[in-house]
């Protein structure tokens, strides 16, 4: 792990539902390439790393910002790693980790819903991951006896503009795909859920981010309007993992 690196501890919780792996590195960020390379630098060597996040990561990716990568579990990979966490706003006490792992909000909420930790969840029994409807698949299905069917989506946010936490931090037409989708769902009497993941602490409620995709957040509001649910979790984010916070209040709740 790279030395020099201040305010780097946990956040004092406890043992988080998403554990890191042991091994985990921290460097600084050098530059990204083709949006799924990253370079840092590490106790002054080279190493690349490979980032899933296929957002511009708005804001974060700034040269010298701190960078927390996991060990890959295939030893056989062409990057080792995987980008976990970037420190915003300095590497002092006022910094902080920012989650840009797109996979964390998928198993995150499988945790929590195992953990009991997902209220609007109660009475389901089952969930199921990249569950199949149709010609689509959706990140998770939950059943329940006497309940109607629950479809989820599951992002991650990782921007925050006047502290309000927002998505997506670039035009998503896959993301408009998927309202549309939830919409038909609920149409036909099932419900269906955004599960909004905010891996990191500054934001204090959440809206679309109508001024990086005017056409999301327009459907985003209409989508609400029909009865789609939409769940804001703040994401508990430290060297230790990531676990799941409280659910945020809405913009115009």
């Amino acid at each position: 792990m790279a030395d020099g690196l201040p305010g780097m501890g946990t956040t004092g919780y406890g043992a988080p539902l998403l554990p890191f792996p042991p091994g985990c590195v921290v460097g600084r960020f050098v530059r990204r390439v083709k949006r799924f390379s990253v370079e840092l630098e590490v106790d002054g060597a080279p190493l690349w790393v490979h980032s899933n996040n296929s957002g511009s990561m708005l804001g974060l990716m700034r040269p010298g910002a701190a960078v927390l990568a996991s060990p890959a579990a295939n030893p056989d990979r062409k990057l080792k790693y995987t980008q976990e966490l970037v420190r915003c706003d300095g590497n002092g006490p006022r910094g902080f980790w920012v989650g840009v792992n797109t996979s964390v909000p998928n198993r995150l909420l499988e945790a929590a819903f195992h953990a009991g930790r997902l209220p609007w969840a109660a009475g389901y029994t089952t969930l199921r991951r990249e569950a199949k409807r149709g010609e689509s698949r959706l990140d998770a299905r939950l059943d329940g006896p006497g309940l109607p069917t629950l479809w989820v989506e599951c992002k991650n946010v990782t921007l925050v503009e006047d502290d309000v936490a927002a998505f997506p931090d670039a035009a998503t037409e896959r993301g408009a795909k998927h309202l549309r989708e939830m919409m038909d769902i609920v149409a036909r009497g099932e419900r269906a859920a955004g599960f909004y993941l905010i891996q990191r602490p500054d934001g204090h409620c959440f809206g679309p981010a109508d001024y990086i995709d005017p056409a999301y957040a327009a459907l985003f509001h209409e989508a609400r309007a029909a009865g789609v649910e939409i769940h804001p979790h703040r994401a508990l984010v430290g060297m230790a993992g990531v676990d799941i916070g409280g659910e945020m209040a809405v913009v115009g709740e």
